[in-house]
């Protein structure tokens, strides 16, 4: 077949990462892509290549590489169908995916035959993976982890299964116009979605508004508002391991999409609103703005997502094969046995009252019964340490939109007060904090105390941040159930963050330590070995040079930014938030041009500093952040004195995608939020496993990265969380640093007078101001700015040492191996699920490999034991 005009053939460079993990392409496997692929393009498609775009092509290379999944997601389901396993049941109101391509490649072991296949016909890889759109169906970390996990629970063989929902736009595609983040819909649907299978006789009706009577002696819900809950299932496959599990997501369609009595009244727009009403429940990802109070079609994706999924839980329950004769289980006592419920945040807690309520209302359980399996089934992970982001919802609301979830939430908290009261007699305050509903003007319910007293285990994300739980925010809880309480450290998969996104990088380790790493990331500890190594040592700098090189080209592509490639590559990427300091990097940025601008003729390590990330549309000090960045990035990058010795890029529109790109190519991780805040992070181990060096304070999974790397290997500054709260108590004063400190003064009145803004000298007053006003400073960037600066100074003395400063990388990837995802689900199983991972492979799938003769067919195996599985195939 002719080549295509528009594609760009590989180059020698571009195919070298085919060698050594991905391994030599298989002639014959070749040949039955490319059929595979024209098929595709012929019969889904369509087409042919005379009229073909290059989209349409990267659908045919999406839709053969499913065609590889769907033998093995089948076999999974029927395996899972006949072994009765306990299941795991992952509830999340975010799924950060990014792009599936590369990553379903990876984990079937097919790359190098696509990539050939693909050649051979005059195609690149790279360019077609340019037309997939990010799944951005989360803010940030949050939603990332859920991915992460979903990859973990796959490699690990765990019968494990992701619930979300199905968001028409996910998080806002963000542009930066003159300086200032704009906010533009994230259409990610609009070119279709090769990855999702749409399962409509799954569907579920999810009940809202009504009113709760007495009928029998018993309540009963009545007069609801329907909303049919619509599954998509995408497969999530493990690593070469044959397993292929399911996200699930659901979107919200109308019970009734069309009335014809409106229409044939000539009521056109009323003939369809119930239709729009019902789709508005998934319309959009909410911004993580962290103050959800008050916000009913909040309320209602949460409940959406939990009913749909507990209904869909206990249908999968009573159907599964359990070594009985009769059609389904109705007797629940073996539930907690069969099912466990991980709510990812405070977000899916209705959990806990809609599982009350299917199991009495519907299933006809006692309320002791109920609340036992309910409790024994679920479990919580907290993810922050800010008291104003656990979601606290109005009594009135609830009693509006979920009136017999309130009456549940009620009794659950009477029962529980009950036994506090009981355990400590006369004592009114421990009731008032341990008591869901808290009283005031506008009486709230606080789900985060919901999911703790409906859960068996509740666990936070990083060794400090587990600790602070149980000193600070769940005080109470963990004195009154303290065996409740836990630590799971986050972690990343490293297929993506590694195998994927730096190949080379990949491939030199996996020539001195071997594959197995991929899957058991300690393994990488075999690296120090190599420490002293100078010709392996060599071989990292090369890898991460060539990097940067790329990186740089991009950036001149993109973002028609020229940047020095040999300079340090600092770069801080996450959500923009107050608390996680961006502030204090642009303090640090107009120090470092200050001391140019006084001695332009001074020795200085040229850097280059990338901050991205998106701040929620309504958070105004974060979207001024981002404006101060950039208008101080727009002064130093054009000031001939200043040269390439320092510049600053704003990415504008972080997104996964764009982590794989910049993240290997960086220097210098900044995590530099103030000690207590960060509950975990996931970008440091990113940084980390890829190379670079991390500068940060004591908070969060920072402290456990120094404790596995050593403080000489990670640069450490700023107070600790115990010298935070001491200097809280003794009444801080942002205005003594300010005075104090010559260089600070100097940044933060340049700030003020509007040396970064003389278009509008006062724009950036109420960023100065939230720092030196009474009671200002919260997040006490001033007390950490001069450590901050000081240790700024030993990372640019390190850097001027390549080979010292690349021995610590080496430490640095060496010692990432405890922040894989893989062990922190193994963890959550063995600790919190009960479940054990299966560390065998399951046989290739039953049908012919897609592409060849027999592509679908049965090829071994009982046919009616097959069809007795597909009978009963529990999807």
């Amino acid at each position: 077949m002719s080549k295509s005009s528009t594609a760009v053939p590989l180059t020698d460079k571009d195919r070298r990462k085919q060698i050594s993990i991905r391994g030599l392409p298989v002639l014959e496997n070749v040949a039955s892509v490319k059929k595979t692929f024209n098929r595709h393009l012929h019969f889904t498609i369509v087409k042919d290549r005379n009229v073909a775009t290059n989209r349409d092509y990267y659908l045919s290379t999406a839709y053969t590489v499913r065609d590889h999944l769907v033998g093995r997601w089948i076999r999974t389901q029927q395996h899972y169908y006949e072994t009765d396993p306990k299941r795991v049941y992952y509830l999340s109101l975010e799924y950060y995916m990014g792009r599936s391509l590369s990553n379903m490649m990876i984990n079937l072991g097919i790359e190098s035959e696509l990539d050939e296949a693909l050649y051979e016909l005059g195609l690149s890889i790279e360019e077609l993976e340019d037309f997939e759109e990010d799944a951005g169906l989360g803010n940030g970390g949050l939603g990332r982890l859920a991915a992460c996990f979903l990859d973990s629970m796959a490699t690990l063989g765990l019968a494990g299964y992701g619930y979300g929902l199905r968001y028409e736009f996910g998080i806002f595609q963000q542009t930066i116009k003159d300086g200032f983040q704009c906010e533009e819909p994230d259409d990610w649907l609009r070119y279709g979605n090769p990855w999702e299978i749409p399962r409509p006789e799954y569907q579920i009706p999810v009940n809202l508004y009504g009113r709760v009577v007495e009928q029998d002696g018993k309540p009963k819900w009545v007069d609801t508002k329907v909303i049919m809950a619509m599954p998509y299932d995408t497969p999530v496959p493990g690593y070469n391991n044959n397993v292929v599990n399911t996200l699930r997501l659901w979107s919200a369609k109308a019970a009734q999409k069309f009335n014809f009595q409106f229409f044939n009244d000539g009521d056109y727009l009323n003939a369809v609103s119930d239709q729009s009403l019902a789709e508005n429940v998934t319309r959009v990802l909410y911004p993580n703005d962290n103050y959800m109070q008050g916000k009913e079609l909040r309320l209602k994706q949460e409940y959406f997502l939990v009913a749909a999924t507990l209904s869909d839980i206990i249908r999968r329950y009573k159907h599964s094969k359990f070594g009985v004769t009769a059609s389904t289980r109705d007797d629940f006592s073996t539930f907690p046995d069969k099912v466990a419920i991980q709510m990812n945040d405070t977000h899916p807690a209705l959990t806990v009252a809609e599982l009350m309520r299917l199991l009495i209302d519907v299933e006809g359980l006692s309320w002791d019964r109920a609340w036992d399996i309910t409790k024994r089934s679920c479990a919580y992970t907290n993810h922050t340490l800010m008291p104003e982001a656990v979601e606290r919802w109005s009594v009135g609301l609830l009693q509006h939109v979920l009136p017999r979830h309130l009456q549940i939430i009620y009794d659950i908290n009477l029962r529980h007060l009950q036994e506090v009261a009981a355990r400590y007699p006369g004592d009114h305050g421990r009731l008032q904090a341990l008591s869901i509903v808290e009283e005031g003007g506008d009486k709230r319910i606080n789900m985060a105390y919901l999911a703790i007293i409906g859960s068996h285990a509740v666990n936070g994300v990083a060794q400090i941040h587990s600790e602070l739980l149980k000193t600070t925010l769940f005080k109470s809880f963990y004195e009154l159930s303290p065996e409740k309480f836990q630590n799971k450290t986050n972690g990343i998969t490293p297929r993506r963050w590694l195998v994927l996104s730096n190949p080379n990088l990949s491939d030199a380790i996996a020539e001195k330590v071997g594959e197995n790493w991929i899957t058991n990331l300690g393994e990488l500890k075999t690296l120090r070995e190599f420490a002293d190594n100078e010709m392996f040592l060599r071989d990292i700098q090369r890898v991460k040079q060539e990097n940067k090189q790329r990186l740089a080209e991009w950036l001149l592509k993109t973002h028609n930014q020229k940047i020095n490639p040999l300079s340090l590559y600092d770069m801080q990427v996450k959500r923009i938030h107050e608390y996680k300091r961006q502030l204090l990097n642009v303090l640090h940025i107009i120090t470092l041009y200050n001391r140019i601008k006084a001695n332009p003729n001074g020795k200085y390590v040229p850097r280059t500093v990338m901050i991205g990330g998106k701040a929620a549309p309504g958070y105004h000090m974060a979207k001024k952040i981002i404006k101060l960045v950039n208008s101080v990035g727009k002064i130093i990058n054009n000031d001939p004195v200043v040269g390439d010795r320092l510049k600053v890029v704003y990415l504008e529109n972080y997104r996964v995608t764009m982590a794989e790109q910049i993240i290997p190519a960086a220097d210098l991780s900044e995590q530099i939020s103030l000690a207590g805040m960060e509950a975990s992070g996931t970008s440091n181990m990113k940084f980390m496993l890829n190379g670079a060096l991390t500068i940060c304070t004591l908070d969060g999974a920072n402290v456990e990265m120094a404790e596995e790397v050593g403080n000489d290997n990670i640069f450490i500054f700023g107070m600790t969380v115990e010298e935070v709260e001491k200097r809280r108590q003794a009444g801080y004063r942002a205005r003594d640093f300010y005075e104090k400190i010559p260089e600070l003064k100097q940044a933060l009145d340049q700030i003020n007078s509007g040396y970064f803004s003389p278009e509008n000298p006062e724009l950036f007053h109420d960023v100065v101001n939230s720092l030196l006003c009474e009671h200002g400073d919260h997040y006490m960037l001033l007390a950490d700015y001069e450590s901050y600066i000081q240790c700024q100074g030993r990372v640019d003395e390190l850097f001027k040492d390549p080979l010292a400063w690349t021995k610590k990388s080496l430490l640095n990837i060496a010692a990432s191996g405890k922040f894989s995802s893989d062990r922190t689900i193994a963890e959550y199983a063995r600790d919190i699920w009960s479940v054990q991972p299966a560390h065998q492979p399951l046989p290739n799938p039953h049908e012919g490999r897609p592409g060849t003769k027999n592509e679908g067919e049965e090829t071994h195996g009982s046919s009616a034991s097959l069809q007795d599985s597909a009978k009963k195939n529990e999807q």
